[in-house]
């Protein structure tokens, strides 16, 4: 998950937990961080302590390097676009729904203002990406 909202994040985590997923979080706070976790660089370099992600939960507002930009970056390179990436975002603009199809994102989530559908949606999200599709390994 790559969000800059400690809450949200906290929130995340435990929706996840509630929602019985055994799924490991985890959590980088910017584009950034998110691209150095993907490549291995920095305090990301052991590949134990950052596997490659099943799935992705992108925030598109976060500083340093924004969503969009870690989105496009990942979906243009040929050995991380097959992860999915979802993005959940606050944002309910229409020209950022667009641009993040047009980017390659696999599905856009507004992040919900409750906890309890916060659970639903990583329910959801947990059956359908872990559950029913076939994810490259």
């Amino acid at each position: 998950m790559a969000d800059d909202d400690e809450d949200d994040c906290m929130l995340a985590r435990e929706a996840l937990a509630e929602s019985r997923l055994a799924n490991e979080l985890h959590i980088v706070n910017d584009g950034e961080q998110l691209m150095d976790y993907l490549y291995h660089r920095g305090m990301y370099t052991h590949k134990s302590t950052a596997p490659r992600p099943h799935i992705i939960l992108l925030d598109l507002n976060m500083p340093k390097k924004d969503g969009r930009e870690a989105l496009k970056e990942i979906k243009a390179d040929p050995h991380l676009r097959q992860i999915p990436v979802v993005i959940l975002t606050t944002s309910k603009a229409e020209e950022d729904v667009y641009s993040s199809y047009d980017l390659g994102a696999n599905s856009f989530i507004i992040k919900p203002v409750t906890f309890a559908s916060l659970v639903e949606v990583m329910k959801t999200l947990g059956k359908y990406w872990f559950n029913i599709v076939e994810l490259p390994l």
